[in-house]
C-alpha cells in the first residue's frame, strides 16, 4: 500500500468540496518536470511511476462518492452516490457524452435548477443548453453517473428519446481528470476533457443558433444516412457535398470533395445557400423577363450555381444538419441528406483504411480535436479567439500563449491584448481567473504575493 501525504490545505479542499482548481501549463508543447523537494518528492514518483498513478487514483476518486440516500429532484428520486456498488471497473471509468433532442419544450426554464444541482451532486461535468425548441449538451463523468443524468432527462416526456454519441476516456487522460498533474496532483488539469467540479447549464432562444424561427426541424429535416452509407452517397458524381461547420473547424479537416461555405457563424449559412444556389421555379420565372444590359460586375464574377438534385451535408455531431437540412427543404431542395451522428459516429465506426475523411474534427471541449477512433487529436486551443491552433502555428511569432496566435493576432487590439496577458498571469499565479477571492476582497494578505497580482484580482 502507498501512503500519500498531501498538503493539509489540498487534503482538506479534497475531502470537503473537491474543488481545487488547474494552474495552466505556459506551454503546452512540453511536459512539466517536477523536482523532488520536502512536500512534493511523493508527488513527483507519482507522476513518473504509472502503477503508482493508477493507486493513487484511488485517493482521489474518493471525491466523486456522495450520500447513498435518494434525493428527490422535482418529485424524481435520484441517487447521489456517483460510484456505483457493483465493483463493474467499467461502470466507475470516465466518459464524454454529447446529445441533444428537439421538441417543443416551452418549460424549459423549469428543468435548469434541478438539473444543474443534479450534475452538481454527480460530479458530472460540462456544458447544456436548454431552449424552447429542446436541449443539446456535452457532459463528462463516471458512466454510471452520466447515465443517471441522461436518465434524469429523459424523464421528461418533451425530451425520450435523446440523440447521443459517446467519446471515451484514455486512461492517460483519466489520470488528469481525477487530478494526477505534475502542476497540481489534486486538481484536474486544463487537459481533462472537461473542468470536472463545473457545469453550466444555460437558457437560451436556440439550442443551435441559426437566428431563423420559421425553420422548424421538429415537423421535417433531411434524410440520415448511416456512417457506413456515407461514402457511397458522397462518392456519387451527383451528390453535392456540403460541410455546415464554421471555418476555423474546416480548416483542420473535412471530407474529401466537400464544399466549404468558409462561414464564421451558423447563422450565416442561409445567406451563403442564397448567394450560392438559384432556385429553378425562380430561374423559369425570371426567364420571362426581359434582359438587359445593366449587369453587375457582382452577377458575372460569381453567378449562381442550379440547384443541385442531391445534397449531402454533416456535421461535428448531426444538430446543425437538422436546421440546415430544414432550411434546405424549405428553400425548394428536393434530395436532401445528413450523416446521421455527425463526423464523430463517422470516426468511430469507419475504419481509417475505408475513410474519406482528411484531417482531424474539431470538438467544443478541452481535448480541441480527435482522430479516428475518437482518439485525442494534435491541436490545441488559442485561449484569445478559442480557435485550434497546431504545433507550426505555436512557433510563429504571432503566438503568445493565452493570448494571440496567427489567426487572431492582427484582429486583437493593443488594449484587449493586455487584458489577456493579464488574465494569463492571474491564471499562473492563481489557477484561476480573479485570484482565490474572486472579485471578493481576501480576509488576510497570502505571504510571497506580489502587490500587483492582489490589485488585479481585486478588480475582476
Amino acid at each position: 500500500m502507498i501512503r500519500y501525504r498531501s498538503p493539509p490545505l489540498l487534503a482538506l479542499r479534497m475531502l470537503s468540496s473537491c474543488t481545487s482548481h488547474p494552474k495552466p501549463n505556459p506551454n503546452p508543447r512540453l511536459h512539466f518536470t517536477l523536482k523532488p523537494t520536502s512536500q512534493n518528492s511523493q508527488t513527483s514518483q507519482l507522476i513518473s511511476n504509472p502503477i503508482r498513478i493508477s493507486q493513487a487514483m484511488q485517493v482521489s476518486t474518493s471525491c466523486f462518492t456522495g450520500s447513498t440516500d435518494p434525493t428527490t429532484i422535482s418529485g424524481r428520486p435520484v441517487l447521489t452516490n456517483s460510484v456505483p456498488e457493483s465493483g463493474d471497473p467499467n461502470s466507475s471509468s470516465l466518459v464524454v457524452i454529447s446529445f441533444y433532442k428537439f421538441a417543443d419544450f416551452p418549460d424549459h426554464a423549469n428543468l435548469r435548477k434541478p438539473l444543474k444541482r443534479l450534475c452538481e451532486e454527480l460530479r458530472v461535468s460540462g456544458g447544456i443548453i436548454l431552449a424552447p425548441e429542446g436541449i443539446n449538451g456535452s457532459i463528462c463523468g463516471t458512466r454510471e453517473s452520466v447515465e443517471r443524468v441522461l436518465g434524469f432527462i429523459q424523464s421528461d416526456e418533451h425530451l425520450k428519446g435523446l440523440r447521443q454519441i459517446e467519446s471515451p476516456v484514455s486512461p492517460e487522460e483519466e489520470a488528469i481528470h481525477h487530478g494526477h498533474t505534475s502542476n497540481s496532483p489534486l486538481a484536474a488539469g486544463e487537459d481533462a476533457p472537461f473542468r470536472w467540479d463545473h457545469v453550466r447549464v444555460k437558457l437560451k432562444k436556440e439550442i443551435v443558433t441559426l437566428g431563423m424561427p420559421t425553420v422548424a426541424p421538429i415537423e421535417r429535416v433531411g434524410k440520415y444516412v448511416k456512417p457506413r452509407e456515407w461514402n457511397a452517397l458522397i462518392s456519387d458524381p451527383d451528390t453535392v457535398v456540403i460541410d455546415v461547420r464554421n471555418d476555423y473547424e474546416t480548416r483542420i479537416g473535412k471530407f474529401k470533395g466537400a464544399v466549404d461555405p468558409v462561414t464564421t457563424a451558423f447563422r450565416e449559412f442561409p445567406s451563403w445557400v442564397e448567394d450560392q444556389f438559384q432556385n429553378d421555379k425562380t430561374t423559369h420565372k425570371e426567364s420571362k423577363v426581359e434582359i438587359t444590359d445593366e449587369i453587375t460586375d457582382k452577377e458575372v464574377g460569381s453567378p449562381k450555381k442550379r440547384m443541385p438534385k442531391r445534397v449531402a451535408m454533416y456535421c461535428t455531431g448531426g444538430i446543425r444538419c437538422e436546421k440546415a437540412s430544414s432550411f434546405l427543404l424549405s428553400k425548394g431542395f428536393e434530395e436532401v441528406y445528413h450523416l446521421e451522428g455527425g463526423i464523430l459516429k463517422y470516426l468511430e465506426e469507419v475504419p481509417k483504411k475505408e475513410s474519406l475523411w482528411e484531417g482531424e474534427c474539431f470538438v467544443f471541449d478541452k481535448r480541441v480535436s480527435v482522430k479516428h477512433g475518437l482518439v485525442q487529436g494534435t491541436f490545441k486551443l488559442c485561449y484569445g479567439c478559442k480557435q485550434p491552433v497546431s504545433d507550426a502555428d505555436m512557433e510563429s511569432p504571432l503566438w503568445e500563449y493565452g493570448v494571440t496566435c496567427p489567426y487572431c493576432y492582427s484582429s486583437k487590439s493593443e488594449e484587449e491584448k493586455e487584458r489577456a496577458r493579464a488574465r494569463q498571469r492571474q491564471f499562473e499565479t492563481w489557477g484561476i481567473i480573479g485570484g482565490p477571492d474572486k472579485g471578493r476582497r481576501p480576509r488576510s494578505k497570502p505571504d510571497g504575493i506580489n502587490k500587483s497580482f492582489t490589485k488585479l484580482s481585486n478588480s475582476y
